[in-house]
């Protein structure tokens, strides 16, 4: 499996909410004596960061997305009280859903995927109406990312 239903249906809430922007977030998991999956919609920073200084984000949240520093160091909590990043998501305004080469850059750190066990969802947006959702992995063998199936429960 790789969202529920109602995660599925959650982002794609989330991505027409945002449209015209990207949206971003990530599905929690923690497996240990209280199993437990937890969506966490992240704020999409990356118009403020281009007003800030639009030579180093040159792209706003209608091409980019960049994580609220709150919502990443959210995240780094729950990944300290064990849970694990199961998957990565964000939406493609007016565009289809696939991995962009931005996408695979900005998950790589050093050539190698800063979650290689995360699943990447990307959610078309057309027009303010989510549209597909497509999932891509990281594949050690071609040191690629590489689509999967989405597969809901």
């Amino acid at each position: 499996m790789t969202l529920t239903g109602a995660e599925l249906a959650a982002i794609r809430k989330h991505a027409e909410a945002e449209y015209p922007a990207e949206c971003c977030g990530v599905v929690l998991v923690r497996e240990d004596r209280e199993a437990e999956r937890r969506l966490l919609p992240c704020r999409n920073i990356q118009d403020a960061l281009h007003a800030q200084d639009p030579e180093r984000f040159p792209r706003t949240a209608r091409t980019a997305y960049y994580m609220a520093h709150e919502d990443l160091l959210e995240l780094s909590r729950a990944e300290m009280r064990g849970s694990r990043v199961e998957v990565i998501y964000h939406s493609h305004v007016d565009a289809g859903a696939y991995f962009s080469e931005t996408d695979r850059r900005n998950a790589l750190v050093d050539g190698q995927p800063a979650y290689p066990q995360a699943t990447y969802v990307v959610v078309a947006v057309h027009g303010g109406e989510a549209a597909e959702a497509r999932a891509f992995r990281w594949e050690a063998g071609s040191q690629r990312f590489e689509e999967i199936p989405l597969e809901i429960d």
